[in-house]
């Protein structure tokens, strides 16, 4: 199925080409969900010839498959990309092309990239390979080195208008309700699709938060069985509830569809503090994998929810009091 709202940056690559100023290495970077990968896959497609110049990125997404392509993400059992797999990726990516179509790698998510790995990448964009392509898929350009953003030619990609979004959504599956998914999916259609699927999961974790928030349950007994949910997913959940709740209470927006926090709770938080504590949730989110305990930091982020927020910047007793003694201690 085309995405309809990527016409325009396919427009504008084929534009590239024909002017000869394609770069040698592309960052496509936006929120998730709203067809970055599916952008980097037409790419990879269109210069191999698996995809005619004139056609739209696809959905679903499907890996192109072709020996002058790589493709390269996490390994299923880790939350970073690791330095072994960027040398493995470099050594195949400065091999000549089998075909002549040049080289194409795409690593997704390019922020997820650790250190070493991030440092063991930047010869390769110092250094271009020929004709080759590196495409750089990244969810949060805050996490990825200066020096490699300063090397790649960067695309910005949004959420299409509301109403094209729901008229696609409709498209890929008539009848059902995208009003409530596409909201707390932040209007991006392709996170939509996965929140829709995944409302019998987040249901549950509304309920807990807004219990623990009202005081009917223990911040601590909460966080016990968040814990052995996957815990990015889960604050990258928390971080869309909490911004809503800003903006809500900051910016007086009315409460939109997804936004599962309810009205009673979100008058007990200090308004003052919502958007430093959505500061430490994404922080945490930034973390590599095995660099905090999970339970621990669940507890600090509900014990400072249950306290209505105000123990986030005077006496501070959660997780939020963590961050800003280490932040004295470095200032």
């Amino acid at each position: 199925m085309d995405i309809v709202w990527l016409k325009e940056f396919a427009l504008q690559w084929r534009h590239r080409l024909e002017a000869g100023r394609a770069p040698h290495a592309v960052m496509l970077s936006g929120p998730r969900g709203t067809g970055k990968r599916a952008a980097a896959a037409w790419l990879a497609a269109t210069r191999t010839g698996k995809m005619p110049s004139d056609s739209l990125p696809q959905y679903p997404l499907q890996v192109p498959e072709h020996p002058d392509i790589y493709w390269l993400t996490r390994l299923e059992d880790k939350q970073s990309i690791l330095i072994d797999q960027i040398r493995a990726f470099v050594a195949d990516f400065t091999l000549t092309s089998y075909e002549g179509f040049g080289k194409t790698a795409v690593i997704e998510p390019a922020d997820r990239m650790n250190t070493a790995a991030a440092n063991s990448l930047l010869k390769t964009l110092e250094e271009p390979s020929g004709d080759a392509l590196l495409v750089l898929v990244v969810d949060r350009m805050g996490k990825l080195p200066a020096t490699i953003v300063s090397r790649c030619q960067r695309i910005d990609f949004k959420a299409p208008p509301e109403g094209e979004a729901l008229a696609w959504l409709e498209a890929l599956r008539p009848g059902a309700d995208w009003v409530r998914p596409l909201a707390a999916a932040g209007g991006a259609p392709l996170e939509a699709v996965l929140m829709a699927e995944r409302m019998d999961v987040y249901a549950p974790l509304a309920r807990d938060l807004n219990d623990v928030g009202s005081g009917r349950l223990s911040p601590v007994d909460v966080a016990g069985r968040w814990s052995k949910e996957d815990v990015y997913g889960l604050l990258e959940w928390l971080a869309r509830q909490v911004g809503e709740a800003a903006k809500q209470r900051i910016c007086a927006e009315s409460r939109a569809p997804g936004h599962t926090i309810d009205k009673t709770v979100l008058e007990r938080m200090d308004s003052r503090n919502l958007f430093c504590y959505l500061d430490i949730i994404n922080r945490l989110r930034s973390r590599p994998e095995g660099s905090f305990n999970p339970q621990t930091a669940l507890e600090g982020l509900l014990i400072d929810w249950a306290s209505g927020l105000r123990a986030v910047r005077a006496a501070p007793t959660g997780l939020a009091g963590m961050y800003a003694a280490s932040a004295g201690a470095t200032s």
